[in-house]
Order: C-alpha cells, then sequence, then structure tokens
C-alpha cells in the first residue's frame, strides 16, 4: 500500500494524534483547496457575470472554469448541464420542485430506494404530497442489495422517477447505476442517482451510466462547504423552469413578466459562490493527481482490513453483513448492548471520529430492524495505524461500559 498523504491535508499537522473516520459526513480538505479559495478571494474577488471591469471577468472565468472542469471529471456532454448548487440536498430539491412539479400529477408514481439519505428522500415525499403522485419503496436485503428483477417487479407505466444513490452512505455498496438506468429507461422512468458517496471515491461518468440525473456534494470530495453539483441531461434540463428567481437567472424583465437566461445560469440565482467553485476545482485537480487507481486501491484495503478485523471481535454486528467486498469506505455496526451514543463517546475519549445515530437514513433503519448504529468512514488519507488504533478501541467498548466480555 502507498504511503498515507496526510501531509497534504493541514489538519492532520493540527491534530496529529486524531484518527478520522467520518469521511462519509465531510471530507478534510488539501492546503492546495484551501489556498486556492483563499487565494480567489485576496486576488479575483468581484461578482461575476454581469460586470464588464477586469476584475469581474477574472471572477467569471474562474466560476466557469470550474464548471467546465466538472463537466470533464464526471464525463457530461455540455457544461450546459452542470449546475452549480449549495449542496446535494439541494440539488435533489430542485429536481423535485422544478421537474417534479411541472412532470408529475395524481396518476404517477415516484420509486425510491429505502436506503436512501433523507436528502434524496424527503423531496419525493413532498412532491407525492403537492401533486397527489403516489410514493413507493423499493426495499433491499439486509445486505443492501437491489436486484435488476426486484427493480423490474417494481416498476410500472406510471412510475416516471425512480431515486437512488450508486453508494449508500450506511452500506458502502456499490449500485449497478448503469443496469438500473437501462431498465427505468426501457419502462419510460428518469432515474435520479445520489452520488455524494460515489463521486468523489470512484470513477464515475454520467454518459456511462445514462443517469438523466446526478447530484453530489463538494465536501465530501475536499472541496469547501457550500458548493454542489446538479447534473442534468440537457434536454431535461431545458423543459424545467426555474428554481429560484431573482439577479443573474433572466435576460431581461419587465413589469409583466421576464425571459431567463440560457442553461445553465436559469437555475442559479443571485450571487453565487465562486470562491467555493474554485475550491472544487482544485479539489478535482487533486483527486486526478492521486488517481482513481490508488484511491480505490488504498480505501479498498483498508476497508478489507477493518472488516476482517471486526468480524472476528465478538457481540459486533456489521450492517450490510461481514463480506469486505461488500463496503467501499464505509462500514457501519452495532455492539450488543451498547448504545451508539456511547460508543462514538468511548471512540472520541481515545481520539477517534466515527459518527452515530441513524445517519439520515432512518426508514433503512426501521426496516432493518435497527433503531440507530455507528459509522466509520474513510478516505485514501486513512492508514494502517488508523484502523489498528479503531480495532483497538472497539475491543474495549463492551467492557468501559461495564459488560464482562
Amino acid at each position: 500500500m502507498s504511503l498515507s498523504r496526510k501531509n497534504d491535508f493541514p489538519v492532520f499537522a493540527q491534530f496529529p494524534d486524531m484518527v478520522y473516520l467520518d469521511s462519509a459526513a465531510t471530507a478534510q480538505k488539501p492546503a492546495a483547496v484551501i489556498e486556492a479559495e483563499a487565494a480567489y478571494y485576496r486576488e479575483a474577488n468581484a461578482n461575476p457575470l454581469r460586470g464588464l471591469y477586469d476584475l469581474s471577468v477574472r471572477a467569471t472565468d474562474a466560476y466557469e472554469n470550474a464548471r467546465e472542469a466538472v463537466r470533464g471529471f464526471i464525463g457530461a456532454a455540455s457544461a450546459k448541464e452542470i449546475v452549480f448548487t449549495r449542496n446535494a440536498t439541494e440539488s435533489l430539491n430542485l429536481i423535485a420542485y422544478s421537474l417534479g412539479r411541472a412532470e408529475l400529477c395524481a396518476n404517477d408514481e415516484i420509486l425510491v430506494a429505502i436506503s436512501e439519505h433523507h436528502s434524496n428522500m424527503l423531496p419525493w415525499q413532498m412532491l407525492a404530497r403537492e401533486t397527489g403522485a403516489k410514493l413507493r419503496y423499493l426495499e433491499c436485503d439486509s445486505s443492501g442489495i437491489y436486484t435488476e428483477e426486484a427493480l423490474r417487479a417494481a416498476l410500472t407505466p406510471h412510475t416516471k422517477i425512480f431515486a437512488i444513490a450508486q453508494i449508500s452512505n450506511v452500506f458502502g455498496r456499490i449500485q449497478p447505476i448503469a443496469e438500473f438506468a437501462k431498465i427505468c429507461h426501457e419502462n419510460g422512468t428518469l432515474i435520479v442517482c445520489d452520488g455524494a458517496q460515489s463521486v468523489p471515491h470512484i470513477p464515475v461518468d454520467v454518459q456511462a451510466l445514462d443517469v438523466d440525473f446526478l447530484a453530489f456534494s463538494g465536501h465530501k470530495m475536499f472541496a469547501p462547504m457550500g458548493i454542489g453539483v446538479l447534473y442534468g441531461k440537457e434536454a431535461l434540463l431545458q423543459k424545467m423552469p426555474p428554481f429560484l428567481y431573482g439577479g443573474e437567472m433572466i435576460e431581461y424583465v419587465t413589469r409583466e413578466g421576464a425571459e431567463y437566461a440560457e442553461l445553465p445560469h436559469k437555475f442559479e440565482a443571485g450571487t453565487v459562490n465562486v470562491g467555493g467553485a474554485v475550491g472544487l476545482h482544485v479539489a478535482i485537480g487533486y483527486i486526478r493527481s492521486v488517481g482513481f487507481a490508488e484511491i480505490m486501491q488504498r480505501e479498498d484495503a483498508l476497508t478489507a482490513l477493518a472488516v476482517e478485523q471486526m468480524r472476528r471481535i465478538p457481540h459486533i454486528q456489521i450492517i450490510g453483513g461481514d463480506d469486505p467486498a461488500a463496503h467501499h469506505g464505509i462500514v457501519t455496526f452495532a455492539v450488543e448492548g451498547v448504545h451508539p451514543h456511547d460508543i462514538a463517546a468511548i471512540f472520541d475519549a481515545d481520539g477517534i471520529a466515527v459518527r452515530a445515530g441513524h445517519h439520515c437514513a432512518q426508514p433503512l433503519h426501521q426496516h432493518l430492524g435497527v433503531p440507530s448504529t455507528a459509522r466509520m468512514s474513510l478516505a485514501f488519507y486513512n492508514d494502517e495505524q488508523d484502523i489498528e488504533k479503531f480495532i483497538d478501541t472497539l475491543k474495549t467498548v463492551r467492557r468501559r461500559m461495564g459488560f464482562a466480555g
């Protein structure tokens, strides 16, 4: 396994004894990203898109260059298909509000995978209430597996949208999105993919996957918080009405109405987050410099090391099963007799950051019959020593809570 890249991330110099295992919630930021965002505000800060003076032009170029970088990173056909948002949550809400309100009616159906993050569930619940459409759920097995046969059986002639994450933030399992997209399109169904946990960790090509929409957040892929992306096929985005109204998303306004700007700007009302976009651009460059071959090899090896050690410890339940190949960078677990919040507190006492709760996936936990869980999630900046410390603490949890074994 290659050397750790922790030296690229200032937080690890600031907290050299910290073991950070919460990257599924947010990733740490490399120095290059932090500096790039700061440099933008030092050297090029201006309101972009409308100003004709040099500083505004530089800001506009920085913003649109970031859009082009995203386009290339996920293999979109055109920069018009890349809409900047605040995060994946806003991207998914945009689809529900704009496309959903315009296209769905009372006879239609929305199909949502039961394992979805609330961000890819609540917007569809809202849309179903507002339009009278029927909301249905596709259920997985206890390992987080959705089969092509189950999807075919769940689709009906009325199913207009199917929403699913490429990688679940609870299971860490990679879903066969390209196959699901083919099945959906044969049925006349649009597929909305949450890529928040996949885009930072595996190669994602939206044209190869043939998804209709893909949403992801910058902060999970080593970029600043407050910048996200919605990819949508151009033909779909063209017919969708704006999500927000105001400055920058118009061509001209009269007392009676307005003509909206061309794609993608009609979805980017108000002053945009150029600094965040600049940071995202540099984060993409950083990921490319490391390479997905190294990222995947390192993350899969560390995940396997953790799972193999965890399944040797009594009273540990790994959510989704104990096959290391079923988890990519995310291992969710329970300790018999110990509340997840107590688990997290014990880890914190040892300088290890893990997450506890329902991970914004309460319906999945209800489906699995588990009220809440603990979760460790990693990135390529983690190393074998991090896993060893995690395992050492995990072995002590029940003893420290007063259990004999």
